[in-house]
């Protein structure tokens, strides 16, 4: 097995950090890009080759009991190598991405100290920037703001908060889907206790992630073979029992479990309700998600300095190139 990457016996402090020459701080490898583009494929295999631990970056993964609609993966995978951030939440909380920063940076400076490398993987780009960014000092929360903010989406629906929200602050508008309510609540939240648009506070007060070398991988395949992986993947969910496990979140958490509105699961929980046929909520399920990974290529396009690669994770020479991308940073 090659050597670890990362040979540090303990975490850097930001002071240490910055009195390190950067060369020689712990590399920190990302792996991000759309759904089904083979992100797990290719985070094994540098797990394997280069002695690493995975972060998962994704804000349903993170919720325990919420596994088909995930892709999570398998227990066999997670025996491959050790997973982080993974079935950290209940059902019944909204886990935020702040809360997301604080733990995945925990577990990285973990990794780092047993001297090996982090891979972070995923697709969930708000939680990434979090993550090395940092947040924004943004305003305390509101419960009885949100109340007000929740029962008019009832009322009036989800969509109609992102009109508000277009409005308010049409950049942050913009990158929150019109059906993400908690997300919009937020947004909402921020612009009207700040008296300002969210966008303008995401620059400033930012406490970014210290003592790494970020080394940015992103999967771009073919859009046509992706769209396909995706159907296939998107029918394959409620071939293993979608419908099944939406049901029983339903019976046990109600509407307390809001990632019961993500994709996938808001299109069985459509099944379920008569709204749609089976066929139907495959093929929506299915549109649901070719539009999200639009949306998350058009996000990572803003990341600094990506490697991208123009294949999928499972392919063995994306892998390849990779580890010689990984190899000759070290």
């Amino acid at each position: 097995m090659v050597a670890a990457v990362v040979s540090f016996p303990e975490a850097l402090t930001k002071d240490q950090a910055e009195d390190l020459p950067s060369a020689h701080l712990p590399l920190l490898a990302v792996i991000l890009g759309p759904t089904a583009s083979g992100k797990t494929a290719l985070s094994l295999a540098l797990a394997k080759h280069f002695d690493g631990e995975i972060v998962s970056c994704d804000s349903v993964a993170v919720y325990r009991e919420f596994e088909i609609g995930t892709a999570k993966p398998s227990l066999e995978q997670r025996k491959q190598a050790p997973h982080h951030m993974l079935d950290v939440a209940s059902p019944a909380d909204h886990y935020t991405a702040g809360e997301y920063s604080r733990a995945a940076r925990t577990a990285l400076a973990e990794i780092v100290q047993r001297g090996r490398l982090p891979i972070l993987v995923g697709g969930t780009g708000l939680y990434l920037r979090a993550l090395i960014d940092g947040l924004f000092a943004g305003p305390e929360r509101s419960e009885k703001l949100r109340t007000r903010l929740r029962t008019l989406a009832s009322r009036r629906g989800v969509p109609h908060l992102h009109k508000l929200l277009r409005r308010m602050d049409a950049l942050a508008a913009e990158r929150i889907h019109p059906n993400d309510e908690p997300k919009l609540v937020r947004a909402l939240e921020v612009c009207l206790l700040a008296k300002a648009p969210m966008s303008q506070l995401w620059t400033t007060g930012r406490d970014r992630l210290e003592g790494f070398r970020v080394l940015r991988i992103g999967l771009d395949p073919e859009r046509e073979a992706l769209y396909t992986r995706i159907n296939q993947r998107a029918k394959e969910m409620f071939d293993q029992g979608l419908i099944e496990e939406t049901r029983a979140l339903q019976e046990k958490y109600g509407g307390s479990a809001w990632a019961l509105s993500s994709l996938g699961y808001r299109q069985a929980a459509e099944h379920l309700e008569g709204r749609l046929d089976l066929a139907g909520a495959i093929t929506a399920a299915q549109q649901g998600h070719r539009n999200y990974a639009k949306r998350q290529m058009t996000w990572f396009r803003r990341e600094p300095a990506v490697h991208w690669m123009h294949g999928f994770g499972d392919d063995l020479s994306i892998q390849q190139q990779t580890r010689e991308l990984i190899a000759s940073r070290r």
